[in-house]
């Protein structure tokens, strides 16, 4: 079955090509980084506007790689959610106008869970049961995974997702977006042992999380450094690494009691943070004390991408999943309420 899939949740517009029996033929991203760059964070309005303007040429594009034309297309998955609503809608309509007009089935897939699952695009992918961690921009959860659609939540964050708690670090530090890569690169530069930053709620049981306060305590550091007249690059470099080691630790300790709680001997990684080289350093080391293995996407397939779409939605169409004629887009979706994979069921996966 060869499924296109669309990603327009966000500031980045991803098509892919997924075949159920040769996997992934092909793919393309266009990221509007550039465009937003100016205002420090995503602009919903200009999101949506560039998502119209580069979806169809990048399906075009995809195809072309693939040899493919669109009436070799047997199924459609975009992203439904959560997202911005104004760029989940721009996916949506293009996915449903093509289903329309090629007579395919077409299937809302949840965002996150297409995250969750993109390591099983890579050559040794995990097997069930697993517990995943999925930390993003916009989530921080620890998910014990039983199968496709068999979600437990373990623990999430109770404010600030680690993602957003990064972007905000770097307007503190003065850098521009986004501000994940960037504050992980001047950490590179700094010294261990001038700051010592809290790994907030591990001095607790319990599988939340919280980086509200972390980032409360960044600003304060930040602010004495500046009155103090030190707010000098290596200064930012040593609070660089200070908040990105409490938020590595702090996901490992996290990581480290829900592969305990769960006995599960599998941990994957997923979400644009994901990519971050100190905390794939942290858990493979943490996951050896464990006995335990760590798995994750490549670095491409860490943050949003058409892939992760197409291979979640493959999976569900195969099992007679697919929209009615309502196109969904759900800003707000607890992964949880996801059907298994293994209930066929029509008219989308929202009531």
């Amino acid at each position: 079955m060869l499924i296109l899939g669309i990603e327009t949740s966000c500031d980045e517009t991803g098509v892919a090509l997924f075949d159920d029996q040769q996997g992934l033929l092909a793919h393309a991203l266009y990221s509007q980084i550039d465009i937003h760059a100016d205002y420090g964070g995503v602009v919903p309005e200009l999101a949506s506007r560039d998502h119209v303007r580069k979806l169809l040429p990048l399906c075009d594009q995809v195809l072309a790689q693939a040899g493919k034309s669109r009436r070799d297309i047997e199924g459609i998955a975009y992203t439904a959610g959560p997202g911005l609503v104004g760029a989940l809608m721009v996916g949506g309509s293009v996915a449903h106008a093509l289903g329309f007009a090629l007579d395919i089935p077409v299937l809302g897939v949840h965002h996150m869970e297409g995250h969750l699952l993109a390591p099983m695009l890579e050559d040794n992918p995990p097997g069930f049961p697993f517990v995943a961690l999925l930390v993003s921009g916009g989530h921080t959860q620890l998910v014990r995974v039983d199968g496709i659609g068999e979600y437990q939540m373990l623990g999430e964050s109770v404010d600030d997702a680690a993602g957003e708690a990064f972007d905000k670090t770097a307007k503190m530090l003065g850098l521009d977006y986004p501000g994940g890569p960037r504050v992980a690169a001047l950490a590179e530069k700094g010294r261990e042992g001038r700051y010592r930053f809290p790994r907030p709620m591990t001095d607790r049981p319990g599988l939340d999380f919280s980086f509200s306060g972390l980032k409360t305590f960044t600003l304060n550091t930040v602010s004495a450094a500046q009155e103090q007249g030190r707010f000098d690059e290596q200064t930012r470099a040593d609070i660089a690494l200070a908040f990105e080691s409490a938020v590595v630790d702090t996901l490992t300790i996290k990581c480290r009691r829900a592969l305990e709680q769960s006995g599960c001997e599998r941990l994957v990684i997923a979400g644009g943070v994901s990519a971050n080289k100190r905390l794939r350093t942290a858990l493979e080391a943490m996951a050896v004390k464990q006995k335990a293995k760590v798995f994750y996407a490549r670095p491409e397939f860490c943050t949003d991408n058409g892939a992760m779409i197409a291979y979640a939605g493959a999976q569900r169409l195969k099992a007679g999943q697919f929209d009615g004629e309502r196109i969904l887009s759900v800003p707000r979706w607890p992964m949880d309420t996801l059907p298994p994979v293994s209930e066929p069921r029509a008219n989308g996966l929202v009531d």
